[in-house]
């Protein structure tokens, strides 16, 4: 950090701060949390659970937002006096961590940064994300269920609450597919870059031979439907068909016909849910993803409509955005933003939000037409 002084990197991370608490609007932030607690500590709350859960996990999320914005304003401030304290006394393990603290604060003050680019019309929602097997066979299911569990140990980290409303297993190992949500605020929003196709490479571990395969399983992200949004489905364009659960290697883990598949038959949509033990449970949860798939789609004609009217070419993330690289060198890249890390096992245990931070600012440079 030779030549750089501490005191104008501070200023100019307290500018960026002050600009982020005015883009969050804190105090219509407390007054919001305010409101929920008030809502929170109502006798009747949990006459509705699946409300109730709603505003808890949104008290929470607010409460938490808040707490790392002050908690970052704070740290700040020690920083100043950190400096102060290490020049006065001429001490250079203290100067060392403040220069370590200030490296931390860049980063911290960096992803609440990435926070206020999520403006869009539905970033504030729930994610519905579905992960399905492409080209590759065994080890692409393999791949597929490598996926499912890096999302949800990134969503067990963030301390967000998740649901698997199905999984389809493969005959040898691995799954066919498997759709879940994200329930926490900005769900949407944050994870919508990692819509595309995700490409692994390694030895493969169902080689005898000890062969490389590449293999490919698609993550498709879609905005959780809210009663506000107005998607009309006709009972007679649907074919609904129910069938047993099953678990890995085929076999059954419910003794009865519960699990629900239900196709729309105008536009090809086929979802399905077993997760729940009740017939009726399984079509509820079935239609609501139905209901958000179908959102997507009427979101993204919407959206193809506007950029021919502008005379722009509609962006697309569905194609392949991200290597993983475990042989003959260990890597994974991004495609998009060249962003890269060298441990994958990391990554694949939930460490994504570089990743994720990283395409956020790529796709508001996209959308406002700024590209690099």
């Amino acid at each position: 950090m030779a030549g750089i002084d501490p005191a104008e990197e501070i200023n100019e991370l307290a500018g960026t701060l002050r600009s982020i608490q005015d883009v969050l609007d804190l105090d219509a932030m407390r007054k919001q949390i305010e409101e929920l607690e008030q809502q929170v500590a109502a006798p009747d709350l949990w006459d509705d659970p699946e409300q109730a859960q709603k505003v808890t996990s949104k008290l929470s999320h607010l409460q938490g937002e808040l707490n790392r914005v002050e908690g970052v304003a704070r740290r700040l401030d020690d920083l100043t006096v950190l400096y102060e304290l290490a020049a006065e006394e001429g001490d250079d393990d203290t100067r060392a961590e403040a220069d370590k603290e200030l490296e931390t604060l860049k980063s911290d003050i960096g992803a609440l940064e990435v926070r206020t680019l999520l403006s869009g019309e539905y970033d504030a929602r729930e994610a519905l994300v579905t992960i399905n097997s492409q080209a590759g066979g065994v080890d692409a299911a393999d791949w597929a269920e490598m996926l499912l569990r890096m999302y949800l140990r990134w969503a067990e980290r963030k301390g967000y609450a998740t649901e698997v409303y199905d999984t389809s297993y493969a005959e040898e190992a691995g799954i066919k597919s498997a759709t879940f949500t994200i329930k926490a605020p900005y769900a949407y929003g944050t994870l919508r870059g990692e819509h595309g196709t995700h490409r692994l490479v390694r030895i493969s571990p169902f080689d005898n031979q000890g062969r490389r395969q590449t293999s490919f399983a698609g993550v498709d992200v879609v905005p959780v439907v809210e009663q506000t949004d107005h998607i009309d489905i006709n009972e007679d364009e649907l074919r609904v068909d129910v069938y047993r659960s099953s678990g890995p290697g085929g076999q059954g883990v419910n003794t009865t016909d519960s699990a629900v598949r239900i196709t729309h038959i105008p536009s090809g949509i086929v979802v399905s849910c077993q997760n729940e033990r009740s017939q009726l449970q399984n079509r509820a949860s079935a239609m609501n993803v139905l209901q958000a798939k179908l959102l997507e789609r009427k979101r993204q004609e919407e959206a193809e409509k506007m950029s021919e009217l502008r005379g722009a070419t509609t962006t697309s993330w569905g194609t392949q955005i991200r290597n993983y690289v475990l042989h003959p060198y260990q890597i994974v890249k991004d495609l998009r933003t060249a962003t890269e890390a060298g441990n994958p096992s990391a990554v694949l245990d939930g460490d994504l939000d570089e990743f994720i931070e990283s395409e956020i600012r790529w796709m508001r440079r996209q959308e406002s037409g700024t590209a690099d």
